[in-house]
């Protein structure tokens, strides 16, 4: 199983190569369209492979609990994921230059990792359920912005969309975990069945986002009705996300109950708790330096592959290009499902060597050899899909309940500090992807000696039903 699952990782950008060649001679369409059935049809056969056993038995309650969740889950990183194709176009057409469009992503990252600092201790103290319905409200603040072209509005859209982020990537999970573990007692074989069906329907929903956001996108035009107030074209995407943001607010409340970390502690002692097990424990740093070099060099992808697809040949189908990302990334949570057996640390040393090898790539061919980037930007997306459900299994096992959500924000805080290095520094895409390249290999030697272990708990971690 070890090999077959390796070798799907190995086979997958030769075998989109192929599949893009091909296709090219038969339809003589754009590369990214004809990318699309290929793509498809890779991750569908991989996501059925993955699929659970018939035979396999869940305890009672655990489709319920696996229900409330996901229902939750799919809208709100639905929402996510439309917010995410055009915010770069969006700006552009409102006339922004490079700088100042950085200088949004930047404000972006800054409130993630300023919020970062505490939005775990805040969620271990005043629920996490309340927590999550406010990424709602982050989140629906900043698409509303997205219709001005006011810039003051637009850092306050970013701003308020970073600190939704925060709390997507933390609580959601914080949440998920906590009910799995102490509320409902399931098995740790199928937290790791949650994590890869979590993921991997996280990645069809975004393909769907991705495909309807350009088709919103194709048949509007963006079109100013009242002074700075735009509609129409790269607004759409964000109207929708409105709308999902609302139904999952609604689902949050109705369907989830409350659960906390340690209700006895103020944050502080819960940040400092947090703080002193990273100084103590090496899995622990081990796990945030790959954390932070990993997921910062995704959000610098983020901010970065836009602008470094741009070709004179074609206008770039932002959300059909997006969407092939998630298929891609579809394609590597299924292989994580598939690789259950395996020991989660080896998963991720591979995971890394890949992705080294794709910023590579990717930093020789960027503004250039669109073909190449693509596929070099293909290979990093699978390595993202494997990654979280790997990574997710490590942090179960090597952070305590009790201070979970603070620990997670933790890792979040190195990560934002790389991010604004990165794009604060005025250098070429080309060299941001070689930094990124350089350091992920430093993170590929984190993984020796990581040990994933279960911290004892002091004492029962508290888990309040609502009212």
């Amino acid at each position: 199983m070890e090999f077959a699952v390796l070798g799907s990782a190995w086979a997958l950008p030769g075998a989109l190569k192929i599949l893009q060649g091909t296709s090219m001679q038969w339809f003589q369409q754009s590369m990214y369209h004809t990318l699309l059935l290929p793509a498809l049809s890779l991750s569908l056969l991989l996501a059925w492979l993955a699929r659970p056993a018939a035979a396999e038995k869940l305890p009672p309650g655990f489709l319920k609990h696996l229900a409330s969740y996901m229902i939750v889950w799919m809208c709100c990183i639905a929402a996510d994921w439309l917010q995410g194709p055009y915010v770069y176009a969006l700006y552009s057409a409102y006339g922004f230059s490079e700088s100042a469009i950085m200088a949004l992503f930047v404000a972006g990252y800054g409130a993630s990792g300023v919020c970062s600092c505490g939005i775990g201790s805040v969620a271990d103290c005043f629920g996490r359920k309340k927590c999550c319905m406010a990424f709602c409200i982050f989140h629906m603040i900043a698409g509303i912005t997205m219709h001005w072209n006011l810039y003051p509005l637009l850092m306050l859209g970013r701003i308020s969309s970073g600190i939704g982020t925060a709390i997507l990537f933390s609580c959601f999970e914080c949440w998920m975990v906590s009910e799995h573990n102490f509320r409902h007692r399931f098995s740790s074989s199928l937290l790791s069945y949650m994590f890869g069906l979590n993921f991997c329907a996280m990645y069809f929903v975004a393909v769907l986002s991705g495909l309807g956001a350009q088709f919103a996108v194709d048949n509007t035009q963006l079109s100013a009705v009242r002074g700075s107030m735009y509609v129409g074209g790269f607004t759409v995407p964000y109207d929708i996300s409105i709308a999902l943001l609302c139904i999952g607010f609604a689902l949050i409340a109705l369907l989830w109950k409350e659960n906390y970390g340690d209700g006895q502690k103020p944050g502080q002692l819960l940040i400092c708790d947090a703080l002193c097990l990273l100084i103590k424990d090496p899995s622990c740093r081990r796990l945030c330096i790959i954390v932070a070099i990993f997921e910062g060099s995704m959000y610098v992808f983020v901010s970065n592959w836009t602008l470094a697809l741009q070709s004179q040949d074609i206008q770039p189908p932002h959300g059909l290009i997006f969407a092939l990302f998630m298929m891609a990334a579809m394609c590597g949570s299924s292989v994580a499902t598939l690789g259950r057996g395996m020991i989660p640390r080896r998963q991720l040393r591979f995971i890394l060597l890949l992705s080294v090898l794709s910023f590579a790539v990717a930093s020789r061919s960027a503004c250039g050899a669109v073909g190449c980037c693509l596929g070099a930007f293909l290979t990093f997306e699978f390595c993202v899909g494997w990654y979280f459900p790997c990574v997710g299994i490590l942090k179960s096992e090597c952070v305590p309940e009790q201070i979970r959500g603070s620990m997670y924000n933790l890792f979040r805080v190195p990560l934002n500090v790389l991010v604004l290095v990165l794009l604060l520094t005025h250098i070429g895409t080309e060299l941001r992807f070689a930094i990124c390249s350089f350091l992920l290999s430093f993170a590929v030697l984190a993984t020796f000696g990581l040990v994933g272990h279960k911290q004892p708990l002091p004492e029962t971690v508290e888990v309040a039903s609502s009212p």
